[in-house]
């Protein structure tokens, strides 16, 4: 296990509270401006003051700055922070966030977190546990059967949202979490891969983005087709997160998103055909040891042969056809005047956290823009589209002082950007050797572990908190016709509680259902169970089971065979079962690092299960 995180990000804050003055660098200010050379002043987080000719007192370090080009922070409108972006491994998240910072990226919108999550995870940046960008948290709404409803994830991942009229009462619900955003699945196709899931009729997405603009709340969407991003740019969204690539864009759809205001972030990270395997300087600094051993192929260092973007090996394939109109489409609307933004879908496999923002940026000038306006769309604009643009995105007076120092030109030449020298989060220099050292350590980055009482839950609380203060999730297989579950609180005798869980199997055989019991809010951060030598509960169910530990330890979660597990039955009366922590399948000592319980049982096709539980505790 790796040292422990707060000493390692401790390293990586070394100039907190100094007043900084970069000398006589290319100021490119994230406004579009012409860039020039000059100064800029940092006092207490902010920047003072910029120009080309300001005196420097005593009091402030010089950095000289000659033939490099200071930049503003850059945003990434699309991450998902706790996927791994190898498919196996689960997320590191705070390793996740160090490639960010190392990368120049100091602020990001996050997808990938549910809503239980976003306050441990706050709380962890706050607090100074974890060091990280700016992050603006987006709860996810779906219609349906559609696209966000398949990951096998149940109702407390994305939002299910039928229609117009109840999308002012999904945004109440979420307000309980104080989501910055929302991620709005408005579109359902499948790349031409698939049947299309469901889209969110056009009426649904204005209802959804009246209600979350009156929250003060951003709304980024999930879009991918000519049709879908009309519907979107009508319904007024911030941004549409992905680029339209299954026909050209229309003149309706540029008008729509000139008129609205619209942000346009194609993230062709995701999509691009190849390169993402080059392991050049920077991407070699920010993939964890284990994650760099779980790509297939190897990923091989870069040569003079290397070109940034090529074609699929058959032009006329599909997705070769595919790339070249999402490229097309960026021209078009670049040469129209839309405003860009950069996002990169970063966490979805191969598209690397972090580095993928400097990959999107050369994208974007391949795609049609110039260097200076790729560096507009990843800075000011992105700032302005996140309604942020008064606080950072730009090198101005009273700003954060969230900036990047590159050794090169990057409005001239965008591949310098894989040149970064320095990197300042509100004014703060980013030690990035120390971040690079931390990411590259071995194993999962260890959280200090909380300790629980015996008693997880005796169900007697209403709704779906536990005694511990965590909330019971649903969980089944994953894809769209998966299996469904759901659960409630019964009364087992008048005064006495428990817990019931029915499920129907979905008609493929591999299908499963469960519940989950976080053993933290969010399951952000460890439990320690090693006290205890076993788990006990009252079941009554129909058959037999399985009890799963999962363990933060283990970056392998996703292969079932990796957890520690036991079956147990349970019959039509009530009985008491204990598992002892010893005879777990893959058990090995100490359980200081365990994340949740899950309860799971599979079936035939088609049929319905159900399992009832009752005070749930661990013993000693």
């Amino acid at each position: 296990m790796i040292r422990t995180l707060f000493l390692a990000l401790a390293l990586a804050a070394s100039s907190a509270a100094e007043n900084i003055a970069i000398h006589n660098a290319t100021i490119v200010d994230g406004t579009g401006a012409d860039p020039y050379v000059g100064t800029v002043l940092i006092r207490d987080g902010k920047i003072e003051a910029v120009g080309p000719a300001l005196s420097i007192l005593a009091e402030y370090r010089v950095i000289r700055a000659e033939g490099k080009t200071l930049i503003p922070g850059l945003f990434d409108l699309h991450t998902h922070l706790t996927y791994s972006a190898v498919p196996g491994l689960t997320g590191d998240w705070p390793k996740n966030l160090a490639a960010y910072l190392y990368s120049g990226v100091t602020s990001v919108v996050e997808f990938g977190a549910y809503p239980e999550q976003f306050e441990p995870m706050r709380r962890l940046l706050a607090d100074g546990t974890v060091q990280g960008p700016r992050i603006h948290f987006a709860a996810r709404i779906a219609p349906p059967y559609g696209h966000g409803m398949e990951g096998g994830r149940g109702d407390y991942f994305s939002r299910e949202l039928f229609s117009a009229k109840s999308a002012e009462g999904v945004a109440r619900e979420l307000e309980q979490y104080k989501p910055d955003a929302l991620k709005l699945f408005t579109d359902g196709w499948r790349y031409g891969y698939a049947e299309p899931m469901a889209s969110m009729s056009a009426d649904t997405i204005e209802a959804a983005v009246a209600a979350a603009h009156k929250r003060g709340w951003e709304v980024l969407t999930h879009t991918v087709t000519v049709e879908g991003a009309i519907d979107a740019a009508a319904g007024g969204v911030d941004v549409i997160d992905h680029g339209v690539s299954d026909g050209e864009a229309t003149q309706e759809l540029i008008d729509l998103i000139r008129e609205n205001g619209v942000a346009y972030a194609p993230t062709h990270a995701v999509y691009h055909p190849q390169g993402r395997d080059i392991l050049d300087p920077v991407l070699a600094a920010v993939l964890p040891p284990d994650s760099r051993a779980g790509v297939k192929p190897p990923l091989t260092p870069p040569t003079p042969e290397t070109k940034l973007v090529e074609s699929y090996g058959d032009p006329e394939s599909y997705r070769a056809k595919r790339w070249r109109r999402l490229i097309a489409n960026t021209a078009k609307m670049r040469a129209a005047g839309v405003q860009f933004g950069l996002g990169t879908d970063s966490g979805v496999t191969k598209t690397w956290h972090g580095w993928s923002a400097l990959l999107e940026l050369r994208l974007l000038v391949y795609g049609g823009l110039t260097p200076l306006e790729a560096l507009t769309a990843a800075t000011g604009a992105s700032a302005r589209a996140l309604n942020v643009e008064q606080e950072r995105g730009t090198i101005e007076a009273g700003k954060l002082a969230d900036l990047v120092l590159v050794d090169g030109a990057p409005h001239e030449q965008v591949a310098d950007m894989l040149r970064i020298e320095r990197v300042f989060r509100g004014g703060d220099e980013i030690d990035r050797r120390a971040l690079a050292a931390f990411i590259a350590e071995p194993g999962i980055t260890h959280l200090t572990a909380r300790r629980l009482p015996p008693l997880l839950d005796d169900f007697e609380l209403p709704g779906r908190r536990s005694s511990i203060g965590t909330n019971w999730v649903n969980r089944t297989d994953p894809g769209l016709e998966h299996a469904t579950v759901s659960f409630t609180r019964i009364w087992r005798e008048p005064g006495d509680r428990a817990l019931s869980v029915q499920a129907r199997m979905s008609l493929e055989a591999s299908s499963w259902a469960g519940i989950e019991l976080p053993l933290s809010p969010g399951a952000v951060t460890p439990a320690d169970l090693s006290e205890y030598s076993a788990i006990e509960f009252q079941a009554r169910g129909e058959g037999d089971y399985l009890f799963e530990i999962q363990r933060g330890r283990d970056r392998r979660y996703r292969d079932e065979s990796a957890r520690p597990h036991a079956s147990f039955s349970a019959h039509a009366a009530w009985g008491t079962v204990r598992i002892q922590f010893a005879d777990l399948d893959t058990f090995s000592p100490g359980l200081e690092d365990a994340t949740l319980l899950r309860f799971r049982f599979r079936g035939e096709p088609g049929e319905t299960r159900w399992l009832e539980l009752d005070n749930l505790r661990l013993v000693r």
